[in-house]
């Protein structure tokens, strides 16, 4: 999976998690999420080096994503999310327009996972110092 792949289907999973899944109580010790923000605060990663993050495939073909954490008393907490990922034409658009913007801003020497952080701040319509004083390409 890419880079930019992940921190979609993070953006999406997170988002999805958000609207749906909380609160959320672990089954172990009771402890009880109220939101996502809470969630991934107050739980933590299963391994250093792993995210934690599944894509699945449902029998019906739609993309889902697992999102493992491990609660503050061990037990792993699980939750399931769709993925949202527009596959439209307009949605594809997007996508590739989004790439361009990426390698334009990496050519402007800004690193990569800078620039993609950025572009989603953007996104989410957030402002971006950093991409208020580049000229965008035509």
């Amino acid at each position: 999976m890419s880079d930019n792949d992940y921190h979609e289907k993070l953006f999406a999973g997170l988002k999805a998690l958000a609207e749906t899944a909380f609160p959320k109580q672990c089954a172990y010790c009771g402890r009880t999420f109220e939101s996502v923000d809470e969630f991934l605060k107050e739980t933590e990663n299963i391994r250093p080096t792993v995210t934690g993050l599944k894509e699945a495939t449902e029998e019906d073909g739609s993309k889902i994503v697992e999102v493992f954490r491990n609660c503050t008393c061990g037990s792993t907490l699980m939750e399931f999310c769709d993925d949202r990922r527009d596959l439209s034409d307009a949605g594809l658009k997007r996508r590739e327009r989004f790439d361009e913007l990426l390698m334009f801003l990496e050519s402007n020497n800004i690193e990569k996972d800078l620039a993609r952080s950025e572009l989603i701040k953007v996104m989410k319509g957030e402002k971006s110092d950093i991409l208020s004083n580049i000229t965008p390409p035509e």
